[in-house]
């Protein structure tokens, strides 16, 4: 069931598992704030009985980044130019950073596990898409590079944070600050991808990813990956530890029908 089809972004359901397709290969699917939005609206489009979410491309290119003409005095036809961004004020050029963010925040959002299924290039925005997602399965012609520096810009579409969990801090210092593009057996190497197959295997690959996700119980899948998101965002080896008896105790009273 195709629930949005709009600015190059697909949205298709089927049952448990819900399929984001970008879908402008002509264009080897450039990013624009109108794409922006639609992966935002497809986010919040979820049926709650979703329990995966795939990031998928169609083509040659997962992404090959911003488009550029977003950059020309013209800007994008019914887009704001990132030229009249950069002579707005603090205030302006921030909220309006923070509403492109949404569209890459969300996959990380507890109720769902989201994988995004990688060919080809994924470039700048491009790799700060498929970095959005919990998990990464990549073809073995993916190519990653974060290009934003060798523009003048940082990555600002939430990949950073990401980026330094998958690799640590110098290995991201060094991708992001020389632009290089990283392959897929490094990115394998280094857990940026958590698994490489042949291009021709990746749509497979994914489908039994997602069928061994979807095993265990929603809830406990849920309390789990709110569980590792606490320990990746800091949190002291003594507030793991409480945070684990909440949720076991959580889940112990739910299985045996116990109100808290």
């Amino acid at each position: 069931m195709t629930l949005l089809d709009k600015d190059g972004v697909r949205l298709a359901v089927d049952g448990a598992v819900a399929t984001v397709t970008l879908a402008n290969p002509a264009k080897r699917n450039a990013q624009s704030p109108a794409l922006w939005r639609a992966l935002t609206e497809a986010g919040r489009a979820l049926p709650g009985d979703v329990r995966i979410v795939v990031l998928c491309a169609e083509g040659k290119s997962f992404s090959a980044g911003l488009d550029r003409q977003a950059f020309t005095p013209e800007g994008i036809d019914g887009e704001l130019s990132f030229l009249d961004l950069a002579r707005a004020s603090d205030e302006t050029v921030d909220e309006t950073i923070a509403v492109f963010q949404e569209a890459f925040s969300w996959w990380r959002r507890p109720d769902v596990i989201s994988i995004a299924a990688v060919q080809g290039h994924a470039i700048g925005a491009g790799f700060q898409l498929a970095l959005a997602a919990d998990i990464r399965v990549c073809a073995d012609d993916v190519q990653f590079a974060m290009r934003e520096t060798s523009l003048g810009l940082v990555p600002d579409l939430a990949g950073t944070h990401p980026l330094v969990a998958a690799v640590g801090y110098s290995r991201a210092l060094e991708i992001c600050a020389t632009g290089r593009f990283v392959h897929a057996s490094e990115a394998e190497r280094t857990g940026l991808a958590n698994l490489v197959v042949p291009a021709e295997d990746l749509d497979g690959a994914v489908a039994d990813l997602s069928a061994a996700l979807l095993g265990a119980p929603r809830d406990a899948v849920i309390e789990t990956k709110s569980l590792l998101q606490g320990a990746a965002s800091g949190r002291s080896y003594e507030e793991q530890l409480a945070a684990e008896r909440a949720a076991q105790t959580r889940r112990l009273r739910d299985l045996a029908g116990v109100g808290e």
